[in-house]
């Protein structure tokens, strides 16, 4: 595919300064996948394989400016959203997204950090259910996500299912249950469309190797999105990405090393 002939992407999160997760792994999972990646900061993290150390949010309105830079210049075929930090932020990106009437919008509602680190403040989850689902395609909380979002305890299939309908509810058009920590069926990814489901049956892989699975995985589905793909073989298409990223992770760091975004190449494997 000729360069003029790529699709747009935006992805709209935060940094990891230890490049395995946050729009570090959305750009490598967009390029991958085959989309030329734009992107957003919203939030500063110092970070690495171990954990979160320290988070700095970017002021509101150098989100805005940001924002306004890409939507005046590019033609997006879909944005993908990942950590907004604050309420703040929240807002400003529901309202630009409003704005830019951008047929396919990923929300990745990023919570809470593999360590444990709050990356979304608690008055910020109202805006986010009130204001920016609601414009979401998709979007793809795992289960941790979606139980601080329904506060539900989902367990199993069944405790996922009412989750997902639970989501849908706040008006976005599609749900994905990601089920990496589901007790049940770990692995297992559950979508929602309002009226029926599908289950995705994923192996799981022993490995402590999965910085950026989430990221990964929800970058993949919009540059599937981006590029034409129904929704249901777009998510097909990224987990077999996914997977195998996840096969190939990097043991690199003294903590849970990232997930090679570019497996395909050869050389892009740690000696």
């Amino acid at each position: 595919m000729s360069i003029s002939h790529k699709k747009l992407v935006l992805t709209i999160a935060g940094s990891d300064s230890g490049g395995g997760a946050g729009i570090q792994a959305d750009i490598k999972s967009l390029s991958a996948n085959g989309v030329f990646a734009l992107s957003v900061v919203t939030a500063i993290t110092a970070q690495n394989t171990i954990g979160v150390t320290k988070v700095y949010d970017l002021p509101a309105d150098m989100v805005m400016a940001q924002l306004d830079a890409v939507l005046s210049d590019f033609e997006l075929s879909a944005i993908k959203i990942g950590m907004l930090s604050n309420a703040d932020i929240v807002q400003t990106v529901s309202e630009k997204i409003l704005e830019a009437r951008v047929s396919c919008v990923v929300v990745d509602p990023v919570m809470v950090a593999k360590s444990g680190h709050r990356l979304l403040q608690d008055d910020a989850v109202t805006i986010l259910k009130q204001r920016l689902i609601p414009l979401a395609t998709l979007v793809t909380p795992n289960v941790h996500e979606a139980e601080w979002l329904t506060g539900m305890t989902i367990r199993t299939l069944a405790d996922a299912r009412q989750a997902a309908k639970a989501l849908h509810s706040l008006g976005c058009r599609f749900v994905l249950i990601k089920g990496g920590h589901l007790e049940e069926r770990p692995a297992t990814d559950l979508l929602y469309d309002g009226r029926f489901f599908r289950v995705y049956q994923g192996e799981w892989i022993q490995t402590p190797h999965t910085h950026g699975t989430g990221c990964t995985y929800a970058s993949a589905i919009a540059a599937h999105l981006a590029r034409g793909l129904p929704l249901p073989d777009a998510i097909d298409a990224a987990k077999t990405y996914t997977t195998q990223a996840i096969r190939h992770g990097l043991p690199i760091g003294h903590g849970q090393g990232p997930l090679d975004h570019f497996y395909f190449f050869p050389i892009s494997q740690v000696s």
